[in-house]
């Protein structure tokens, strides 16, 4: 098992498996490195490197009561990839993974970066603010902090349902999809998760977003329930130097699972061009 100590001392969990070009895989939460097997396995038999943390209090990392903001997330990464000496790289992110991939960019990604991809992420921000007052009311996160908090065997189940589509008429529900969901959340800290809330909803990456330049794709799920397409992934592709947009009608949030065929093979195509 691959561990690496960040310098305030938290150990992280990382997989690294390959050569070749790297891709570096950015989860959503309560997730972990897990979330990305169809992506993972599928690049690495393309010929990359491709690698994913557990971050900070979630997966197999370690679960540390301090540090679950964006800044942090970000610099996480950035003592990674130096430890790493990653060059070249593409950095993937889904959901608050694609918020802490353009937060990574921006801040600490200078001559290490070729590439990103948001992938139904939180970008620019999700919170119904003066600003953004089209986003998502403030009383649907305290209710996921107050799920998270007191409910969160259950929770991790229901949220399954939205998360995948699986709500919808005539879905193709899995069970082991859905258990698998669960199971990497329930391995991750209930302080993390709950702090990580605030996070990825409250986070404006509008200024991050603006100062990219390198090439960046935005895909988003336009029947993503958790992260609405409208606010987020269709905003924040008007707000990049360099930036394309590839919507799917009927896909949901968790699209890099349930449509893994689809986003693999246009994730190669733009890694390719």
């Amino acid at each position: 098992m691959s561990t690496f100590k960040l310098q305030d001392g938290t150990e992280i969990f990382y997989k690294d498996w390959g050569k070749g070009q790297p891709l570096f895989f950015h989860h959503g939460w309560p997730l972990s490195s897990d979330d990305w097997d169809a992506q993972m396995f599928f690049f690495l038999e393309q010929g990359y490197r491709v690698i994913a943390h557990d971050r900070r209090g979630h997966g197999k990392s370690e679960q540390t009561p301090y540090g679950h903001d964006m800044d942090t997330y970000a610099s996480d990464v950035a003592e990674i990839v130096r430890a790493l000496d990653l060059k070249d790289v593409v950095h993937i992110g889904h959901s608050t993974g694609g918020g802490e991939v353009i937060r990574y960019v921006a801040k600490h990604g200078e001559d290490r970066v070729a590439k990103a991809v948001l992938i139904s992420a939180v970008t620019p921000i999700m919170v119904q603010n003066e600003n953004n007052p089209n986003g998502v009311p403030m009383s649907v996160f305290d209710d996921i902090r107050n799920n998270t908090s007191k409910h969160r065997q259950q929770f991790y189940i229901d949220l399954t349902f939205p998360f995948y589509g699986y709500n919808r008429e005539e879905a193709n529900v899995s069970e082991g999809i859905q258990r698998n969901w669960w199971r990497q959340g329930m391995n991750g800290s209930i302080k993390a998760h709950f702090d990580c809330i605030k996070a990825f909803s409250e986070t404006d990456f509008t200024e991050d977003l603006k100062s990219v330049d390198v090439p960046v794709l935005v895909m988003h799920g336009e029947d993503d329930q958790i992260v609405p397409f409208e606010t987020t992934g269709k905003i924040a592709a008007t707000l990049l130097k360099n930036g394309k947009l590839i919507s799917y009608p009927d896909f949901p949030h968790g699209m890099p699972t349930t449509e893994a065929e689809t986003i693999n093979k246009d994730l190669l195509e733009f890694i390719k061009s």
